[in-house]
């Protein structure tokens, strides 16, 4: 059974279409094995097959939960891609405070989309920690589609092998060490909201005035793209930033953002 895992032509349609309506996730010929290896995992801890797993998915949301996140890849760390936080601490925040000062509103709204086992969302509570003051205070909601992803960055430890790019000063004032790691402290896990969200279907936030989502929707369609762009433009503020992953973009892409290159780093802004 699960041990002579092979797609046919047919099976692997059925799968990357599931997988496509309910994710957004786009699976080609040439990442055909990345399922196929992930899926054999999957049927053999389920003691299934191909069919009898398709239908399974097919009716238990529980199950296609599990299932998508077996199949997305979690690769991520502290403080990668510098220069977009050096741009966060140099342009972005400086340009919100600008903006925000003369209304009253003294909190920055941000969402790491995609946040994976939590580096992202620590890494911005840290930079925004050491970089605002009183009356100045942030929110971060941070999201992934993988449940184990986010329970791990609900916990908030990390062996020693993953602190790598956290400054020493950083990691003294805001990790406890412990036994084979760090373990971020209680004052820093509480700016953060970690929840499960489906970049598919609408996160119900507003209002947000930054917004991380990076190294995501590289595995989106471009059709599938432009539907999450058009709800991260419906979640943000008249005068906002996206970062999208270096090696992602929005040229040709339908889409109302604008362009913002600074001697830092690139990243895209709402502004009406």
């Amino acid at each position: 059974m699960a041990d002579a895992v092979f797609l046919i032509n047919t099976d692997f349609e059925l799968y990357r279409t599931l997988i496509y309506n309910e994710s957004g996730i786009h699976f080609t010929p040439t990442n055909r094995s990345i399922l196929e290896s992930r899926l054999k995992e999957r049927l053999r801890d389920k003691d299934s097959d191909v069919h009898a797993y398709y239908n399974l998915i097919s009716r238990d949301k529980e199950e296609l939960k599990s299932f998508l996140d077996s199949i997305t890849t979690n690769l991520t760390r502290f403080f990668r891609n510098q220069a977009h936080f050096d741009a966060m601490e140099k342009f972005v925040v400086p340009e919100l405070m600008k903006i925000k000062k003369p209304t009253g509103n003294t909190t920055i709204k941000i969402w790491s989309a995609g946040c994976s086992t939590g580096e992202e969302p620590y890494t911005i509570a840290m930079l925004m920690s050491e970089i605002l003051s009183a009356p100045w205070r942030f929110e971060i909601v941070a999201s992934d589609i993988s449940l184990k992803c986010l329970m791990s960055a609900k916990e908030g430890f990390y062996q020693d092998s993953r602190i790598a790019g956290i400054p020493s000063n950083y990691l003294n004032k805001y990790f406890d060490r412990v036994t084979g790691g760090y373990k971020v402290k209680s004052t820093l896990m509480s700016k953060i909201r970690f929840d499960y969200h489906n970049l598919k279907n609408d996160s119900g936030l507003r209002n947000l005035d930054i917004v991380f989502c990076r190294n995501v929707i590289i595995y989106f369609d471009e059709a599938a793209q432009t539907d999450v762009m058009k709800r991260f433009w419906e979640s943000m503020t008249a005068k906002s930033f996206l970062f999208i992953g270096h090696s992602e973009s929005l040229f040709g892409m339908d889409t109302k953002f604008e362009f913002v290159k600074t001697p830092w780093a690139t990243f895209y802004k709402k502004e009406i």
